[in-house]
């Protein structure tokens, strides 16, 4: 009878020190995954300027090519709200924020050439040209 009162001493005793361990690895992986990390981009990237003028034709080419390769991550109008985004651990970003159209026309294009972590790599599935075209379309985005 005694071993078995001590054993429910243990237990009551142990019980809050697993319900508090618990509660902070949750809290842990919640934030870790809904934190973006500082994407960084190669000086020669961000300084690269577009060969492609931003006309109606490379902007229309752009909006068939984000349509088909980012909406479903980025949403059709950039917001990072498609369909994909919510089994995403990273949050893909709002593509019409202050924030990510002060970057330059090189870093976007380096990040979607090369991709990290859940966003994909471009540069064997679209040319340069195209990846720029993009770059275009996601500028409207901000206007």
């Amino acid at each position: 009878m005694e071993e078995l009162n001590m054993n429910n001493r243990i237990k009551s005793s142990i019980l809050p020190v697993v319900v508090s361990l618990c509660a902070a690895v949750f809290l842990l992986s919640f934030a870790s995954v809904h934190r973006q990390e500082q994407w960084e981009v190669p000086d020669s990237y961000k300084n690269m300027k577009n060969p492609v003028a931003a006309d109606s034709v490379s902007i229309t080419n752009g909006q068939n090519l984000y349509k088909k390769h980012c909406a479903s991550c980025h949403g059709k109008s950039g917001l990072g709200d498609g369909a994909k985004a919510r089994q995403l651990l990273e949050n893909p970003g709002d593509m019409s924020s202050k924030a990510y159209q002060k970057q330059t026309d090189g870093e976007q294009f380096f990040k979607t050439k090369s991709g990290r972590d859940e966003m994909p790599s471009y540069e064997k599935l679209l040319s340069d040209k195209e990846i720029w075209d993009i770059v275009n379309y996601m500028r409207t985005f901000g206007k």
